[in-house]
């Protein structure tokens, strides 16, 4: 197929006629959340973290000290929060704003 066969589709977002496999690119873009750590390193799933102050956790009657490495982290869609697994901790939620990228 060439570049010139391909469909077109109608933006309503710009108003445009694109590309369809440009449309969908765009769309897929939109789609993802940039998450950043407190220094602004861009964080991925899978990622290690290091907390950058100590953290009272609600429900679970414990502190995670500064330094505390949390493995294998995973994005939440949010900007701002991390899924995370720490032992003794279920459902453990941290903000992006208190961990540093390791």
């Amino acid at each position: 197929m060439a570049a010139d066969d391909e469909d077109y589709v109608y933006d309503e977002d710009s108003g445009e006629w694109l590309p369809a496999s440009e449309l969908a690119a765009k769309r897929a873009a939109q789609g993802q959340v940039e998450i950043r750590d407190a220094v602004g390193n861009l964080l991925q799933d899978g990622d290690a973290v290091t907390l950058i102050k100590d953290l009272d956790v609600k429900g679970a009657g414990q502190t995670l000290k500064q330094g505390t490495l949390i493995k294998s982290i995973r994005l939440t869609g949010d900007p701002q929060e991390i899924d995370c697994k720490y032992p003794g901790i279920k459902g453990l939620v941290l903000r992006a704003e208190f961990v540093r990228k390791r």
